[in-house]
């Protein structure tokens, strides 16, 4: 498959003829081209000829660029296709695999719950069931879960008596973890023993020590930051 240098392209130049057989044969004597493209055109006028020229000599270099880059990538696709994958190495299977176990460990550890059901208990109507928990979590008020296609949100963060609304203080805690801990870190964080809280998990004490768990969350980040 031969392909065309973008560094040509810069270069490509097209310029048409037209006008009768004999007309295009004398003229194509004196021409020196790499390629010749010809039209032959039945019960034309020479004004449409002329005009079917000119449209070729405008839009071919854009025809050759599109051409190009379709090759580049069926050339790419076909090398990515030879190269043989690399095993990933031991210590990062295992890691993957503590992850996964750690994610499952998580939502067995306390309810989540989608957003459709939050709407629901939470006395929301509509026909996007989503939208309320979703503005909750753009405020930074509670975070969220992906799982597919859903959102799943803490049971443990919301408040039954103020019509399942976030804890109030769950935020100044996602505020400390903005830049240092993504959601699935988050909800690790919460669903695992503390030291810092003398061996409590976080989700336990948010909604009666909000205080503690937010200075355990300033210790965990001090921790990061300083390796």
């Amino acid at each position: 498959m031969a392909t065309i240098p973008n560094d040509d392209l810069a270069d490509f130049d097209v310029e048409t003829l037209a006008g009768s057989a004999d007309e295009i044969r004398e003229r194509l004597k004196g021409v020196h081209a790499d390629q010749i493209v010809a039209l032959k055109l039945e019960h034309t006028s020479k004004g449409t000829a002329l005009a079917l020229a000119e449209a070729v000599r405008l839009i071919a270099p854009m025809i050759v660029r599109k051409l190009a880059d379709r090759q580049a990538s069926t050339l790419e696709k076909l090398v990515d296709a030879l190269v043989p994958s690399v095993p990933l190495p031991d210590h990062l299977l295992t890691q993957a695999r503590m992850n996964a176990e750690a994610r499952k460990a998580v939502f067995e550890a306390g309810e989540w719950i989608s957003a459709a059901d939050l709407s629901r208990a939470a006395g929301f109507s509509g026909k996007n069931g989503s939208t309320q928990p979703n503005k909750w979590k753009r405020e930074g008020r509670i975070y969220a879960l992906r799982k597919g296609t859903s959102d799943f949100y803490p049971g443990y963060a919301l408040d039954p008596e103020a019509g399942f609304r976030p804890l109030p203080g769950l935020a100044p805690v996602l505020t400390v973890f903005a830049d240092a801990l993504d959601p699935w870190d988050i909800a690790i964080w919460f669903a695992s023993t503390n030291s810092f809280l003398g061996g409590a998990r976080p989700m336990d004490l948010l909604s009666r020590a909000p205080s503690r768990v937010l200075a355990a969350a300033k210790d965990e980040v001090a921790g990061v930051e300083h390796g």
